[in-house]
């Protein structure tokens, strides 16, 4: 018989270490520069894919880069790194390559129509929007946005890998702990938190509702409120990957 109590009560702290990575990773969901088919046909600016699978793309970067450093050094703050920094290379040769194809391919300027000039480079947009358009292509501003929100929804999406792993590799009671290289407590908590991530997307994606340019745009203004959804959503889904994960470890079944 596994006790619940049992399992949850000693990870209490990575529960809300869970919690803390899902608000993260709604959060970072706002950042990324988002034009969904308009884009794809270069009538809106951001990156030509939907909300949802291009930010649990550049999350499942981060696992994977978590997971992959995590298996040789177990710091925190390097797992967690390694998450934020997997995420954003992603991004960066995503947003590049689309770049090329704007560019060259189409012959488009990245500009954005959200704004006269470019936050950053101070460039002007306005004149090289091309008319009954939305801007088009990834505009610095958008570039520099999206790859903070790599950075946060990474370290997000390490920061629930490495609760998740250090719930399987914690030394319950008459229980010989696991290893952070074992293949099926790795398989199972990057299944998690995969799935973890794609909620945690979707949720803000409602939000937005369709494309946002970054946080130059005025959709980022509702953060707050799917940051509020994402945090209280993470609480039962934390306790449930906590006891899934525990269980597993404390069974013998992993």
């Amino acid at each position: 018989m596994i006790d619940i109590v049992g399992l949850i009560a000693p990870n209490i702290f990575w529960i809300l270490a869970i919690v803390i990575g899902g608000t993260l990773i709604s959060i970072s969901v706002h950042f990324i520069s988002v034009g969904g088919a308009p884009a794809a046909m270069a009538q809106a600016t951001g990156i030509g894919t939907g909300t949802v699978m291009l930010a649990a793309g550049a999350g499942i970067a981060g696992i994977i880069a978590a997971g992959a450093v995590m298996d040789l050094n177990q710091n925190f703050g390097v797992v967690l790194g390694a998450g934020g920094v997997g995420a954003m290379v992603m991004l960066a040769a995503t947003m590049i390559v689309a770049t090329w194809i704007y560019a060259y391919g189409v012959g488009v300027m990245p500009v954005s129509a959200k704004v006269k000039y470019d936050p950053i480079t101070k460039y002007r947009q306005d004149l090289y929007v091309s008319q009954g358009t939305e801007g088009h292509g990834i505009p610095t501003v958008a570039f520099v946005s999206s790859l903070l929100g790599g950075l946060l929804g990474g370290i997000g999406a390490a920061l629930a890998y490495y609760a998740l792993m250090k719930v399987g590799t914690y030394a319950y009671s008459g229980v010989t702990p696991l290893e952070v290289h074992n293949l099926n407590l790795v398989g199972v908590v990057a299944t998690f938190t995969i799935g973890f991530f794609f909620i945690n997307s979707v949720i803000p994606s409602y939000n937005i509702v369709g494309t946002i340019e970054g946080f130059h745009d005025p959709k980022f203004k509702r953060w707050p409120k799917a940051a509020v959804a994402s945090f209280i959503a993470s609480i039962p889904l934390g306790i449930v990957a906590v006891i899934a994960v525990g269980a597993l470890a404390f069974a013998g079944g992993l």
